[in-house]
């Protein structure tokens, strides 16, 4: 085991170094890779969905949600209600219509339940490469908020499902009030997880104890959802949710920095994982397909497909066309400082259907139904079941996966860099300016306790960011079609100190290796110089 574990790190770092040179989405290439490897002989790994389901979507669901804007989600909330309930629900109810009326010998209950567990998509694959090709705050926004929300939506769905393809039947008022039970007491459970951390805000400006706190915030959440029998996934999206939302006036910046790698790390592994998982599940949903007739498989396969790729764009159209009133807004400022319209346009469409990219939910949750029901009688069309979900999952994340991006670019459906720069600019000189005026009060209120040269050596440093940023404000003025423009100077300094941070970490090295100075010594001299590096624009 120790060397399945080995072998799937060493192949999620070398799948992200081909991603990052060829721009390919590392979810995709990951699948293939699973699939190459469940073809070949030797031990493979079984996906557990009551481990993926406990142990692996809380942590990542929290993370996501820790990285998401509250604000920005809130302000489309009804978009995306719509995309995480409402289309979840509809698909789930198409393909089980389509299963009952298509499919020889199936059920109702059987195919919403494989309705439910492909209904939600996964948007790891399609916000990794959203992001790379610059995507729109508002779109990512969307994709996010709906991958943080349906899930819940779905997983309720499917319990539903199941009962009643146990033979208990299916009540619609039963249904409802389980699914708002479920929703309203796992946003409740969020929120008590989310304020319950308040009273620990002294504990976490250490950063060990805040990463410890982080690491079991999303487990609790999900563990106290469960208890009480709503739903956990939910609690955790909301903690998350709300812990980020005000984390910066919880937490120090030492605190922060650290968190922010930890979880960086264990999204990359967990991430990882679970791709590479997806494509090794092929022996398992292909193993009991020989029971099925070839048309029943492949009429099953298009109702499963088909819905999945054309309900999501038929959807987004007719909710297009909605009055204006029954949008989120009718105009607006994105968090990058960009100006939207309410409705989307005609590619925004394209690009939003284009993501709906399934994953490792789909197969979790459809491989949760039980091999025999209460009665002692075979789920009914299980296996069917299976290959169909893992069939969806593989068509939208290879298939929609690779091609996202060439779409984007192709559509021109970027964000304009510009504004945000210079909405991140405005902020800069506003803070600046507040530094200096606290500086001026300090100085009034403790003249005789504070030295006068380290003021104004202070002020000195302000002031000369200060007019760097201004300079720079000046010169995002002035761009044309959205573009970040380039400043000679601007970049030749960015250059000059890169160079002398690399010549002090020489120099630095240079005193440890002739015994001038300790390990401990160098450690802290390099974290300076670290986050000195950390402050400067990416290349």
């Amino acid at each position: 085991m120790l060397l399945l574990v080995l072998g799937a790190v060493a192949v999620i770092v070398a799948v992200r170094a081909i991603a990052d040179r060829t721009g390919l989405p590392a979810a995709a290439l990951l699948t293939l890779v699973g699939i190459a490897y469940a073809l070949l002989p030797g031990p493979n790994v079984a996906l557990d969905p009551h481990l993926v389901l406990t142990l692996v979507l809380p942590p990542l669901l929290y993370s996501a949600a820790l990285d998401s804007s509250l604000t920005a989600i809130r302000r489309n909330m009804r978009t995306v209600v719509s995309l995480s309930v409402l289309l979840v629900l509809v698909t789930a109810l198409v393909i089980g219509a389509g299963f009952a009326l298509f499919v020889t010998g199936a059920t109702l209950a059987a195919g919403i339940a494989l309705g439910a567990a492909v209904a939600p998509p996964d948007p790891v694959a399609a916000l990794s490469v959203g992001r790379k090709v610059g995507l729109p705050p508002r779109l990512i926004t969307l994709i996010q908020g709906e991958g943080l929300l349906n899930d819940a939506t779905a997983l309720t769905i499917l319990t539903v499902a199941v009962t009643a393809a146990q033979g208990e039947g299916f009540s619609t008022p039963a249904a409802v009030g389980e699914f708002t039970i479920a929703a309203v007491g796992g946003v409740a459970a969020g929120l008590v997880v989310a304020y319950g951390v308040r009273p620990l805000r002294r504990l976490r400006k250490d950063p060990l104890t805040n990463n410890a706190i982080s690491l079991a915030t999303p487990f609790i959440a999900y563990l106290l959802g469960e208890a009480v029998h709503v739903s956990g996934v939910l609690a955790v999206v909301v903690a998350g949710l709300v812990i980020g939302h005000n984390a910066p006036y919880w937490t120090s910046g030492a605190s922060r920095l650290q968190t922010d790698a930890v979880w960086r790390l264990v999204d990359f592994l967990l991430e990882g994982i679970v791709f590479l998982l997806i494509g090794q599940q092929l022996p398992e949903v292909i193993r009991g397909l020989g029971q099925y007739e070839t048309s029943t498989v492949l009429t099953a396969a298009a109702i499963t497909v088909g819905c999945v790729l054309f309900i999501r764009p038929l959807w987004l159209l007719l909710t297009e066309a909605l009055p204006a009133s029954m949008h989120s807004h009718l105009g607006g400022d994105t968090d990058d400082g960009s100006r939207f319209s309410g409705r989307l346009s005609g590619r925004e469409i394209v690009v939003l259907s284009w993501a709906g990219t399934r994953g490792v939910i789909s197969l979790a949750a459809i491989f949760t139904l039980p091999l025999v029901t209460e009665t002692g009688a075979p789920f009914p069309d299980r296996d069917l079941l299976l290959f169909c979900a893992f069939l969806a999952v593989l068509v939208t994340l290879v298939g929609q996966g690779l091609t996202f991006a060439p779409l984007v670019r192709a559509l021109g459906c970027v964000a304009d860099q510009a504004d945000g720069a210079r909405l991140r600019n405005e902020a800069r000189i506003a803070a600046v300016e507040a530094g200096l005026a606290r500086l001026d009060t300090l100085q009034s209120e403790e003249h005789d306790a504070v030295d006068d040269r380290a003021i104004e050596a202070m002020r000195g440093q302000l002031t000369t960011r200060l007019d760097r940023y201004r300079k720079r404000l000046d010169l995002l003025n002035s761009a044309e079609g959205g573009e970040i423009p380039l400043s000679p100077g601007y970049e030749a300094a960015l250059r000059l100190r890169r160079a002398v941070i690399a010549a002090e970490r020489e120099e630095l090295l240079r005193w440890r290796d002739g015994a001038r100075l300790p390990d401990e010594g160098l450690r802290i001299l390099e974290r300076e110089l670290d986050h000195e590096e950390g402050l400067l624009p990416k290349r």
